[in-house]
């Protein structure tokens, strides 16, 4: 497995703790049409997380990669909604919000790459 396999991993392993350990900022970025915000916030971060370990292991690695692009590509109405809700804007810049939104397609793809 090479360094960048690791690098994903890490950066969604850290991500769903802190989905964990901070759920009130990730409800805070939620549209009000999704329901259910600190479930839906808990679950994401343990999915985050068993898919960033699930890299770690050649059986599993598929399904954890499909479910990081799954994951990314669900992301997108709460990225949409920082860039256009000031309030869940967190008080980022809008080129901020504006370069994370693209960021999600890089990491699709960057995930991708490793189907």
């Amino acid at each position: 497995m090479n360094w960048h396999l690791y690098l994903l991993s890490f950066i969604f392993i850290i991500a769903g703790i802190f989905h964990l350990i901070k759920p009130k900022a990730f409800m805070r970025v939620m549209p009000l049409y999704i329901p259910h915000h600190k479930i839906l916030v808990y679950l994401s971060g343990i999915a985050e997380m068993a898919a960033g370990i699930g890299i770690f292991f050649d059986q599993t690695r598929y399904l954890a990669i499909t479910a990081i692009i799954i994951m990314l590509i669900l992301f997108f109405p709460v990225h949409i909604h920082m860039l256009m809700n000031k309030k869940a804007s967190l008080k980022l810049p809008k080129g901020v919000l504006i370069f994370r939104l693209f960021l999600q397609f890089g990491l699709i793809y960057w995930a991708y790459l490793y189907l």
